[in-house]
């Protein structure tokens, strides 16, 4: 079983920074990819990042050169570095754990809002 708390989320401006956190508990943490999504109003929620157990990355093209995802396997978090945002990154911001690549999610966070205002 993993439990997935996201925290980091707040308002900033056009071109701010934000790090968001997702924290799991659970011993079989590490074996799961982690993930980002979010979820603007009126849209659906869209992926935005990933990482393996491995380390490798995969970010959807809005968000590429601007955000970072990583993870730290001894203190059960995964982070989401924002730079630039933009008003259109506005969203409630999701962490997901699946136990590979293609598969299904087995669990996901409550969400953090992220607003940028112009």
């Amino acid at each position: 079983q993993v439990q997935l708390v996201e925290s980091g989320g707040g308002l900033v401006q056009a071109g701010g920074s934000l790090r968001l956190s997702c924290a799991a508990s659970g011993r079989t943490y590490s074996n799961y990819v982690m993930d980002w999504f979010r979820q603007a109003p009126g849209k659906e929620r869209e992926f935005v990042a990933g990482i393996t157990r491995g380390g490798s990355t995969l970010y959807t093209d809005s968000v590429k050169g601007r955000f970072a995802i990583s993870r730290d396997n001894a203190k059960n978090t995964v982070y989401l570095q924002m730079n630039s945002l933009k008003p259109e990154d506005t969203g409630i911001y999701y962490c997901a754990a699946r136990p590979r690549v293609g598969g299904e999610y087995d669990y996901w966070g409550q969400g953090t809002q992220v607003t940028v205002s112009s």
